[in-house]
């Protein structure tokens, strides 16, 4: 263990000398409140994950019957800036507030933004809709970690995230079916179902949580970090915008997209300086002073990143080279989807048993790339079964990290940092997500444009250059037996275009995970805290 790391750890688990006896010892049961609040906690995971891979199906339904088709990127994209930006604030205002309140504002947040955007009359109301959820949702990221890690032990911490993840996994996996059929019925309930299930879990967390709240005091408001988040929240905010205007509103070599990625990037490297100096910073620089903790960091955007590639472009290869419909290619993407959420399970349970994080990171970070590697296999002419298994394989690399990678942050952390440390990750993780989207979509729009000249059709490489092939696959299924009927030929030419342009992903996928492989070896093998020591646990004298 390296002296900064040792610095920051915790004594715990069999010191020298102690005995078997004075070991300390997680209680041996949890009650009703616990129960109660990580039942809250679940279903808010659920709702979350579910409203945004409902959303993502039906969007294309809701802006043809409410309008907006040329706005559709802030409809998309305003969920995720909103959620976005807040995270460091609201990790600080948990420490000064408590974790309750906060709570509780994020889901009935959620719940409203759900209420405006179910009601839309026209585009902007939507937009203002899906910014208010955003809000909530982020605030919702946030906390779920954060309460997790106060109601149990660090070494304990990668199974109940499992358990979250479980139900975010769930809500992933069954949202495109759930949003592709309210899409054909009603898209509104996309939105309105949100309200009951929100209803519950506020009415589960009045009834259950009951949580101290820190150390008291209005004073405690003066540590806010007022000058950090004027600068952090426009400066992501550029950069954002920036990300997702590139390629889609404007070329990446317009001055719209390179001006907010430099003020963005100048912004975000002045906040970090920021942090570094002023007493109550909100993402404070000794989160990232010892290198397991950074490396953590650095896995869990690779982490991110890698699942995101796989999520928006494995239903790509079901669209466009297996021909499908839309609703087929979500329930083709279940193996992965499911897998995902069960070895997340698996891999926290692992942890809590073992309390060693490293191996589990590397066997992740192998098995997404040979996942990767074999997806470079895959042509119209796989079977079921072939794909069917490569995505099981691949989920076991990108669901086992996902419940282990926090409590490796947390190891080299004191207590007291539960919740700047909780704000990075969600952060970063988001981050991750975008990356993800951003690198896969510049790498195959890059890759088919290289590739056209393979189409001979003139009019068709026109139809599908510049980015226009990602909306193409949702139309494939339809093409291909109205080409097949006239010109087999050009069909053959298509599809060896989308299948080298996926195969370029997926190696840009394997070597990210091989480089998260080797970045394991950073990481120190710390002992998890087995000891609770927080302010703001379950309140035992409230009844």
């Amino acid at each position: 263990m390296d002296a900064k790391d040792s610095a920051r750890v915790e004594p715990s688990g069999l010191e020298s000398g102690e005995s078997g006896e004075d070991r300390p010892k997680e209680p041996a049961s949890h009650g009703v409140r616990f129960w109660g609040i990580i039942a809250a906690l679940c279903l808010l995971s659920f709702i979350s994950a579910l409203d945004v891979a409902i959303v993502t199906t039906a969007l294309p339904t809701i802006t043809r019957q409410i309008g907006g088709e040329t706005e559709y990127i802030w409809i998309a994209d305003s969920f995720v800036l909103a959620s976005s930006v807040l995270q460091p604030l609201l990790g600080q205002l948990a420490d000064i507030i408590g974790r309750r309140l906060p709570l509780i504002a994020s889901a009935a947040l959620f719940a409203v933004g759900s209420g405006v955007a179910g009601g839309a009359s026209n585009v902007a109301m939507l937009i203002a809709g899906r910014t208010v959820q955003g809000v909530g949702a982020g605030g919702l990221y946030v906390l779920l970690d954060i309460i997790c890690c106060d109601l149990v032990p660090l070494r304990e911490r990668g199974k109940y995230l499992g358990i979250l993840l479980s139900w975010a996994g769930i809500g992933a996996a069954i949202g495109p079916g759930v949003g592709g059929a309210l899409a054909e019925k009603d898209w509104r309930w996309i939105f309105y179902l949100n309200i009951p299930i929100c209803g519950v879990a506020l009415g589960i967390i009045l009834a259950f949580m009951r949580v101290k709240t820190g150390q008291k005091g209005s004073y405690k408001f003066r540590q806010i970090d007022y000058l950090g988040n004027l600068i952090f929240i426009p400066s992501i905010t550029a950069f954002l915008l920036g990300l997702f205007m590139g390629g889609v509103s404007y070329p990446w070599s317009s001055w719209h997209v390179v001006l907010p990625l430099v003020l963005g990037a100048v912004g975000w490297a002045a906040f970090h300086l920021q942090q570094h100096f002023t007493s109550t910073p909100s993402i404070p620089s000794r989160l990232f002073a010892n290198r397991t903790s950074a490396t953590a960091y650095f896995l869990t955007f690779l982490s991110s990143t890698i699942v995101q590639m796989i999520g928006y472009f494995m239903p790509v290869y079901f669209q466009a080279v297996q021909a499908t419909t839309v609703l087929d290619s979500g329930t083709y993407y279940l193996p992965f989807a499911f897998g995902t959420l069960a070895f997340a399970v698996v891999s926290g349970a692992l942890l809590s048993h073992f309390g060693a994080y490293r191996p589990l990171h590397a066997a992740s970070f192998a098995l997404s790339a040979v996942g990767f590697g074999l997806f470079t296999l895959l042509t119209d002419q796989s079977p079921k079964v072939m794909w069917a298994w490569f995505e099981l394989i691949a989920s076991m690399g990108t669901g086992a990290i996902l419940s282990v990678l926090l409590p490796a942050v947390m190891a080299a952390l004191p207590e007291s940092d539960v919740a700047a440390a909780s704000a990075a990750y969600c952060f970063i993780r988001t981050f991750g997500y975008i990356w993800g989207v951003t690198i896969a979509s510049l790498v195959f729009n890059a890759q088919f444009n290289r590739n056209l000249g393979v189409i001979s059709d003139p009019t068709l490489r026109d139809m599908l250059k510049d980015g226009a092939a990602y909306a193409f696959a949702s139309q494939a299924h339809a093409a291909k037996e109205i080409l097949l009927g006239t010109n087999p030929g050009i069909w053959s030419e298509i599809l060896s275009v989308y299948i080298k342009s996926l195969n370029t992903i997926w190696w840009v996928g394997l070597g990210i995970s091989v480089l998260g492989f080797f970045c394991v070896g950073l990481e120190r093998g710390l002992e998890l805290r087995r000891t609770l020591e927080t302010e703001y646990g379950i309140d035992e004298s409230k009844s």
